[in-house]
């Protein structure tokens, strides 16, 4: 189905993610190999009759023999979603399966959606409590108070794997974090804290009992609602769960519990707290507001009055994010890890300590890097980790798998704690934490991005969603006309945008002056400079970042990338003792490959060869890894012999003598350059574990490996990037989607030489 023209273009765009190629966000692989016959008798009949018999024997054979120990029901029936509320089951589905696909690519836990069409309770909890045998643990999400609270509880005492309501839980532990480390910078002790609470609602509840079980004494935390205190002896709106959080109190608007309070959590609505009440509190005031999209009070509001308080909300443009994701995809990792039957009020407090003690560590350079530098010390603008830390699968999964060993619900103990935190860590590629927060650095650094070829929907698309989504400023060039038509199709007004037309732009004289300077002695007449400044937008945009009306400059999707390349260099020359080349991102789940050069460089020198392993060993750190880099080949070694081999042996041998602080080792086939198994064959080479950087002897086998790869899926492949310009250019594939090119734009600072 076609997507509607009338809507806007982040709409649009939305709906475009979700409908191209296969429609949704989730699909099932196997992970097994299903090519033989051989396979196919194994995995189903006859061979699968061994493990069934096992399980029936033994039960718990189901966690080694099946994907239940790591596989999580998503479940909901879409009375609450996010914060649009009761739009149905099958409207929630979209959100389900997004729940999926953090909990895979922020634990590696797999999980399937399910939204179950009733609003009866007992119907729900029926069946839910029949799909035991399903799942290692079932998720919750978007059901409304009161029943949110009824079904977890009848599902908690039926079903003996963990039941966990994320917007309850999750919420709870990450405030609690940033609680404990907002206390921690205030000097204050829990049993001194006067919290208030501001709306009663599942997550508020929660967060309310939570930070009792955290150590702040119970008659001291005042629960609000819509019509004021919670107290002892009100009777109006008050049911059993509310009630359990009632205090003895003269105050009953929230304006008098807010008086000399240290702490405010609002889960409430936009608006809900005056400047007057900040004023109120005490010294060093904790605000947390964490209505939904827009907080009770603005943080810059709470700044004004009180320059000394800590502030936190659960906006993404904000300091001090209370983002969920931080935990309940590794509170589900623990617990599944160790065979868990419930999620309990302790290994909840665990995950939120372990998530504050992160926060207090210092920040590594890869993520510190993509925000900018600005989240790099534990202070107030920062008391939680960023959402893309990849300390994060090691430290909250460990903490909560202690807890419920401790409490004596896990079913399979940790014997070796070192090797499970080994394991946690090889189950995520540390690129896509870094890829992930670049999108966060871009916004904390927003640049002036060049795309050249403006007229294409593609191109449009992309710089529209660059500019929404706060990277930066969009310079668009193309005809001003069919730019403006283009801009308008796709929602989006054209005033907003800065709109370079190579024919009419006051800018030509200067540019074709500049460029016939540059090219005057390589046999350019004047006029031909002035048609290429007139007639090429790659040219034309060159000439724009050249001359500094832009910060970086993205091309290529109507052109293949050496002629695009041959354009852009009319302009801009290499960096300064650097060679420019192109490099492709191969990433898979738990490891990243990067492939240089695959674009620029036919046949590279050794000094080449050299030069790029160099720069490609930058990136790769830059990326969150340790470069092992391979000079790759059709030889291991001079076996078999061939007249080929000498540059990179003399590559080499060059960085021999170079001194370089990075592992490398050639030549070698790309085979025994990744499988740890075959280095038993050559115990003296020196790589210490699979290569991640791969150095291609010629452009002709790199180019064909890069786009073969693509081209057979099962792996991300970004790319190509091009480095070693003097000013930041990419030149996409020319079947680039607008989210490559978008990609490409983010990455072009952090990618950079």
């Amino acid at each position: 189905m076609p997507v509607p023209d009338e809507l806007r273009s982040s709409d649009r765009e939305a709906l475009l993610f979700h409908s191209e190629g296969r429609p949704g966000k989730i699909e099932i692989l196997a992970s097994k190999p299903m090519a033989t016959q051989r396979d196919l008798s194994l995995a189903y009949s006859p061979g699968v009759a061994v493990p069934v018999h096992a399980i029936a024997a033994d039960p718990a054979r189901a966690y080694d023999y099946t994907i239940k120990g790591n596989l999580v029901a998503v479940i909901t029936n879409g009375t609450a979603i996010l914060g649009l509320g009761n739009l149905g089951a099958l409207a929630s589905k979209p959100v389900m399966e997004g729940k999926a696909v953090l909990f895979k690519r922020f634990a590696d836990v797999d999980s399937i959606d399910l939204e179950l069409d009733t609003e009866d309770p007992e119907a729900f909890i029926a069946a839910v409590a029949l799909m035991e045998p399903s799942f290692g643990g079932i998720n919750l999400e978007d059901i409304k108070a009161p029943e949110c609270f009824i079904i977890e509880q009848a599902l908690r005492d039926r079903m003996n794997i963990p039941v966990f309501h994320d917007d309850q839980h999750g919420t709870a532990v990450i405030m609690a974090a940033g609680l404990i480390n907002a206390l921690y910078l205030t000097g204050r002790e829990m049993k001194d804290v006067r919290m208030v609470v501001n709306g009663a609602g599942a997550a508020a509840i929660a967060c309310t009992a939570l930070a009792k079980s955290i150590g702040i004494p119970g008659n001291q935390v005042i629960l609000c609602d819509s019509k004021g205190v919670i107290y002892q002896g009100r009777t109006e709106g008050i049911n059993q769960w509310k009630s359990a959080h009632a205090v003895d109190t003269e105050a009953r608007t929230l304006a008098d519990a807010m008086r000399g309070a240290d702490v405010f959590l609002g889960l409430s609505v936009e608006g809900a707290v005056s400047a007057e009440m900040v004023d109120s509190m005490a010294p060093r005031p904790i605000i947390f507001a964490l209505a939904n999209p827009n907080p009770e009070i603005q943080p810059e509001v709470v700044k004004a009055i009180r320059p000394d308080a800590i502030v936190a909300t659960g906006r993404s443009d904000y300091a001090n994010q209370i983002n969920n994701v931080l935990g309940f995809p590794y509170i589900f990792r623990g617990a599944l890890d160790v065979r868990a039957t419930t999620v309990n009020e302790e290994m909840k407090v665990a995950a939120a300590h372990a998530i504050a003690e992160l926060a207090r560590q210092r920040v590594p350079e890869e993520v510190a890097a993509a925000y900018g530098g600005k989240a790099s010390r534990f202070g107030p603008d920062y008391i939680i980790p960023a959402p893309f830390d990849p300390r994060l699968i090691e430290t909250v999964p460990m903490a909560v798998a202690r807890a419920a060993m401790t409490t004596g619900v896990a079913r399979l103990p940790i014997a070796d704690e070192a090797a499970y935190r080994s394991a946690l860590r090889a189950r995520l590629n540390a690129t896509t934490a870094v890829l992930a927060s670049a999108y966060d650095g871009a916004r904390a650094r927003p640049k002036r991005m060049i795309f050249a070829e403006a007229e294409q929907e593609t191109v449009l698309r992309a710089a529209i969603a660059y500019r929404e989504e706060g990277y930066g400023s969009p310079i668009l060039v193309g005809h001003t006309e069919r730019v403006t038509e283009g801009l308008k199709a796709l929602g989006a007004e054209a005033e907003g945008f800065e709109i370079h037309n190579a024919r009419i732009s006051p800018l030509i004289p200067d540019m074709a002056d500049r460029l016939y300077e540059r090219l005057q002695r390589q046999g350019y007449l004047y006029r031909d400079c002035l048609r290429m400044v007139n007639q090429d937008r790659n040219v034309f945009g060159a000439l724009l970042l050249d001359m500094g009306h832009g910060e970086a400059m993205i091309t290529g999707v109507t052109r293949p990338f050496g002629q695009t390349l041959e354009q852009v260099k009319l302009v801009l020359d290499s960096q300064k003792g650097r060679l420019p080349f192109g490099f492709h991102i191969i990433v898979g789940r738990s490891s990243t490959v990067f492939v240089a050069d695959t674009t620029v460089n036919e046949r590279p020198a050794p000094s080449d060869l050299a030069d790029i392993a160099e720069q490609m060993a930058s990136i790769a750190r830059r990326m969150g890894h340790a470069p092992r880099v391979a000079f790759l080949s059709y030889s291991n070694f001079g076996n078999p012999p061939g007249e080929w081999l000498k540059p990179s042996r003399d590559a080499v041998a060059l960085l021999d003598t170079r001194k370089v602080d990075f592992e490398y080792e050639g030549e070698m086939s790309p085979d025994v350059a990744l499988n740890s198994a075959l280095k038993r064959h050559y115990p003296f080479s020196r790589l210490t574990g699979p290569a991640n950087v791969l150095i291609m002897p010629g452009l002709q086998s790199a180019n064909i490996s890069a786009n073969l790869v693509r081209e057979l899926g099962g792996v991300a492949v970004l790319g190509p990037f091009l480095v070693g310009m003097e000013k930041p250019v990419q030149v996409a594939a020319m079947t680039s989607t607008a989210a490559d090119l978008v990609t490409m734009a983010v990455l072009a600072g952090t990618l950079s030489v």
